[in-house]
């Protein structure tokens, strides 16, 4: 597993920018995508992947506690597709 300061000493590491540079541009890209995902846009970056809201219908389910049927709302979440050359990449 990879959390983001590995990411970034990684990046920094194979394009010898300092890990701040890095850091601030990886904190931009993904406060940008974000924003764009956020107020309804899709942020596709190809061969890599797609970002964006999906809607969630209405849909029954259980509470774990009392086992009594609740009405699980409606809402916008965060989605991400990954591209052919990723998902091809992932699968060797």
């Amino acid at each position: 597993m990879m959390n983001k300061e590995e990411l970034v000493q990684e990046v920094a590491k194979k394009t010898k920018v300092s890990q701040k540079q890095v850091a601030e541009v990886l904190n931009t890209l993904l406060e940008t995508v974000e924003g764009a995902v956020a107020g309804g846009n899709k942020v596709t970056l190809v061969g890599f992947g797609t970002f964006e809201p999906r809607q969630r219908a209405e849909r029954s389910g259980r509470n774990p506690q009392s086992g009594k049927e609740i009405t699980i709302p409606a809402k916008t979440v965060p989605a991400f597709t990954a591209g052919k050359k990723f998902k091809d990449l992932v699968a060797g």
